[in-house]
């Protein structure tokens, strides 16, 4: 987690906007992480794409370079074709974008 991007935000916004904006995109990245392995099982593959660039734009917004880096391991794996290494690199993302979630969560300084 980059904390500078929290502490950026929190300066722009002050504190009460920024954290609504936080709680927002976590809501909003819980909702993409579940999108993106249902659309991994099921299709469509244009949609995978998509919900993956989205996610990884919410997760730069808020600090979540680890998880917006994954996210873009998943696209390059698509265009390679390479469905062993999408499935591995999309299960590195549930765990990735669920510790991000977490600790997103407990960080104090969110809480007024």
């Amino acid at each position: 987690m980059d904390h500078e991007q929290i502490e950026l935000l929190c300066k722009d916004l002050g504190p009460y906007a920024a954290e609504d904006v936080i709680c927002r995109a976590m809501e909003e990245l819980a909702q993409r992480l579940c999108q993106i392995q249902d659309q991994a099982l099921n299709g469509p593959r244009d949609d995978l794409t998509k919900g993956l660039r989205a996610l990884s734009a919410i997760a730069e917004q808020i600090g979540l370079n680890s998880l917006k880096s994954v996210a873009f391991d998943v696209i390059n794996c698509i265009e390679l074709g390479d469905r062993v290494a999408e499935a591995a690199t999309l299960a590195r993302l549930a765990r990735t974008g669920e510790r991000s979630l977490t600790e997103l969560w407990e960080l104090n300084e969110f809480t007024i």
